[in-house]
Formats: structure tokens, sequence, C-alpha cells
């Protein structure tokens, strides 16, 4: 039974392990919502999500004769440096399973932490059946990223700072995977505020607990690609699954265009580097997914920020575009000197700044003595991106918009 004073006395168990991250005012977001919003921001935490708080109060319950064993899990992120992390700060060995092609600098801030990492299969379920492979054959001991009362109680300490520094919340928006966070910070809030609403976010390409809220039965979901693969899980926790259907309102999902403009609003707004399951509860408040909130006061839980720096330079592009900021278009021109520059001569009036130009005359579409330009500009918002495009073909030039990907 998970409850107020296991997740209290797990507070207690992970001080000095974990942090107490901070509860950061967003001026920003409360214009857009008109509600009081704040950034419980575990993106700021100990190797960079809420996942040490609770493999540390899990590790710090293993017995003598369990640490001397060892722990193992399964995972491609998160949970692998929280777990490695926690064991190394009691000396307990540890071995994370990954999939072989898991981020590298996910795999070597594990191994930083003191890890034995393990390689296997190209997924999620092939590295999850490694680890219990090895864990049958060395009795080492297996760790849940989130089926597991201690690891949910730990999860639930972040509950516990909220209701501290933030007494009177109305509403609490958490991420959503296999259930451990917001299981445990629910059962927190619930305990100290019962009429706080606790709603949860899933990625749309997956999410299990909205299916299984709806029918009463855990199944499988098919997962599809997402940005947000921190809570692409298939399938929600036995534990968990009750917590939420009892105090969870609802759990509501985001397409990965809502998630990149949410972590592009973070970082540009807030400077908080968030990675898309941290900014699933963003997502789902600036579409308006969680209900009415217009003068209510607002947590939302950044639950991660462990994302990695190319992928980030995409998603930030994507959600420049999908906010208007960045525009691809091509157009053509009579190939001759001066064209160029009479073209350019009205981007410049309109002061759109180039970010990059591609000029061929190679295409099968193109006249004898046309070229073609492919451009892509910054641009204020939709509305000026539609007057820039206005403006060329009025100039005599034909342009269409064209894909970023």
């Amino acid at each position: 039974m998970i409850d107020l004073d296991r997740i209290r006395e797990a507070a207690e168990r992970i001080r000095g392990v974990a942090f107490e991250t901070p509860l950061l005012h967003s001026r920003h977001l409360s214009d857009i919502t008109g509600a009081d919003v704040w950034l419980k921001a575990e993106n700021l935490q100990r190797t960079g999500s809420f996942k040490i708080r609770g493999a540390a109060n899990r590790v710090q319950r293993l017995d003598a004769d369990e640490r001397a064993r060892g722990v193992i899990a399964a995972s491609a992120g998160n949970h692998a440096q929280g777990l490695a992390l926690a064991a190394q700060s009691l000396g307990v060995p540890a071995t994370i399973c990954m999939p072989i092609d898991a981020s590298l600098t996910k795999v070597e801030a594990t191994r930083g932490y003191g890890a034995r990492i393990e390689l296997e299969g190209v997924a999620f379920d092939d590295a999850l059946a490694h680890a219990l492979a090895i864990c049958e054959r060395e009795g080492s001991v297996f760790v849940s990223p989130f089926d597991d009362p201690d690891v949910i109680a730990g999860q639930g300490t972040a509950g516990i700072e909220i209701m501290e520094r933030m007494p009177d919340a109305d509403l609490v928006v958490v991420p959503c995977g296999g259930g451990g966070l917001i299981a445990g910070v629910a059962t927190a809030v619930h305990a100290l505020r019962p009429e706080a609403r606790i709603v949860g976010v899933q990625a749309e390409a997956c999410a299990p607990f909205v299916r299984a809220l709806e029918t009463g039965v855990i199944e499988s979901a098919p997962s599809a690609g997402t940005i947000a693969d921190g809570i692409a899980v298939k399938r929600p926790g036995g534990n968990t699954f009750p917590i939420v259907r009892d105090l969870v309102e609802r759990v509501v999902t985001v397409d990965d265009e809502q998630i990149a403009a949410a972590m592009t609003l973070l970082v540009e707004r807030q400077k908080l580097a968030v990675e898309g399951a941290g900014a699933a509860g963003v997502a789902a408040l600036l579409a308006g997914r969680v209900g009415d909130v217009a003068g209510r006061r607002v947590v939302v839980v950044l639950s991660g920020g462990n994302i990695d720096l190319l992928l980030m330079q995409g998603v930030m592009r994507h959600g420049l575009t999908t906010a208007g900021r960045y525009m691809r278009f091509t157009t053509r021109m009579v190939d001759r000197p001066g064209s160029l520059r009479e073209f350019l001569d009205i981007l410049t009036a309109e002061r759109v700044n180039i970010v990059d130009m591609f000029h061929h005359r190679d295409g099968t579409d193109l006249g004898v003595k046309d070229t073609a330009v492919d451009i892509t500009v910054e641009t204020r918002d939709h509305e000026h991106g539609e007057h820039v495009l206005a403006r060329i073909r009025a100039g005599g030039y034909p342009a269409e918009r064209m894909s970023l990907s």
C-alpha cells in the first residue's frame, strides 16, 4: 500500500541523494492561459530526471544480502542513470541492460555512475529479456522503472515538495508513461489537498493509460515513434494503474508537434532544456487539454531534461516552424544577372532574415532560361509568413511553401 506516510519515509531516506528541485513561476504561460502557472523543474534533478527519487528509495530498502547480489534494470535512459547513481552511492553493484542503439550520451553517463552496461537487442523489450535472464542467472535484484511500491513512493516525494511550496494548488499536471511518477505524486497531493485536480499526459503515439481507464482492463498498446520516448511505455503497471484510476481525474494525449512547440517555448521563454516526455504537461496545458484553468493555480511537472543535442536541434527547428517562426519556400526567376538581387530586395524590405538558400538551374519543371531558389527564412509568426509570401508573389515570383523536414 502506498500512502503519505510511506512517501514521507522515502523523502527522509533519499535525502542527500536526490535534490529538492525548484518550483519556478512562468509569467509567460500564465499570460497565455489566464492561470497562475508554476513548473516543478525535475529536469534540474540529479541525473536530469525524477527517476533518481524512486531508484534511491528502492536501493536504500535493500537488505544486506540483496546489496551484495547487486541490482539490475533494463532502460534506455533516465531510469538507467538514476539507478546507477543510487547504487553507486551505497556501493551496490549495478547492471543496466540497454538496446544497442541507445544514445551514446546516455550509455556513457550511466557507465560514468559506475554501472556495468550490457547492450542487447534493438528494442527495449530485447534489453528487458536480457536483464531478466541475467537476473535469473546471477541472482541480482531486478528494479522496475515504475511498477515497484518503493519506486512509486520515491517518485511521490516530488508531490510532497509541490504541496510544501504550493499548498493551495488547484491542478497538478504530470507526464505519464508506466505510471510511477503520477501514481506517487497523485498519492501525496490527494492526501495533502484532496480537492486538487490531477491530470496525466501521454504521447498520442503511445497512450495505454487512456484505453485502460476507459475499459478498466490493462492491455498493451501499439507504440509508434515519438519524441517523448521517456513516456512511450506500452503497458500500465499493475501497481500504478489502480492508483491512477482512483486518484487521477483523467489522462489526456498530445502529439509530437505540440510537444516540440512546448519544448521550444521552454527553451526560449524559461531558459529550460526539457526532453519530450518532460514537456508533455506544458504541451497539454497550451493545447487546452487539461480543462478550464483560468484563475487557477496550476503546477506542471517537467519530468526530465535528458535530450540529445542533435535531436534538440531538430526539435527546435520543428517547434519554430510550428509556431510560424521558420518558413521554407521555393520560387523561380529568370536566369539573368541581377535577378536574384531584385528578389532579395523584397525580403530586405520585409525585414526577413535568411537562414539558408539553395540556388539551382536543374529540374524538369524549369524553363530553359529559368533558375530556382529554395530558401528558408525567419518570420515573426504565421501571419507575417503569409504576408511575405503574398509580397513575393505580387512581385512576380511564384512562391510555394516547402516542408522543413
